[in-house]
This record gives structure tokens, sequence and C-alpha cells, in this order.
């Protein structure tokens, strides 16, 4: 139901632009989301972001990160600029429908290393 894409391996500093892309009307959820996990750690949120516009971050990507949606294409995407070896990590999105039920993707490497 989501899919997510657009991980890849960048040097510190580099950017990347991450995208999950819904099977149906992201309409139909009330929040969207981008978690990450590294090796070892749990999984923490990095980013959300509405049905009505309203943006969350992580302490950690503020400044750095921007989380979007287009409606049209059913999308949710992640800028990550700025990018430190600290970010690295396997990236998932998620979405919330107004019912409760949650959705993941399968998850997108990102690698930030020189």
């Amino acid at each position: 139901q989501l899919q997510a894409s657009g991980g890849g391996l960048v040097q510190p500093g580099g950017s990347l632009r991450l995208s999950c892309a819904a099977s149906r009307s992201i309409f139909s959820f009330s929040y969207m989301g981008w978690y990450r996990q590294a090796p070892g750690k749990q999984r923490e949120l990095v980013a959300s972001i509405t049905s009505g516009g309203r943006t969350n971050y992580a302490d950690s990507v503020k400044g750095r990160f921007t989380i979007s949606r287009d409606n049209a294409e059913n999308t949710v995407y992640l800028q990550m600029n700025s990018l430190k070896t600290e970010d690295t990590a396997v990236y998932y999105c998620t979405a919330w429908d107004y019912a409760g039920t949650g959705s993941w993707g399968q998850g997108t490497q990102v690698t930030v290393s020189s």
C-alpha cells in the first residue's frame, strides 16, 4: 500500500529525496510520516505531516529535512539536505487513516559516508 524509494549512498553534506507513494488517495490519511531505524537503535520519528499540512520534525533534522505531500500524485516526500553520517538508517514511511489504522512501507536504505 505504501512504496518507499529514493534511498542510496551519499557523501556527508549531500542531499537525497525520499518518496512514499500510496496506492490510494492520501486524502484518506490523517497523518503520514517518515521514521528511521539505525543498526542497534530503536525506530524513531523523523518527520510527519497531517492532512491539514501541519508538520513536525525531530530536533536532529530541523532545518535540514523537509516533508511535503503531493495530493495529486498520492505521494509524500522527504527532502534531506546537509546529510550527516548519523542520518544513516533504514527509512520507513507510514500512514494512518481516520479510523486509526496504520500502514508501513518496506523501508529504503540511506547511507551517508565518504
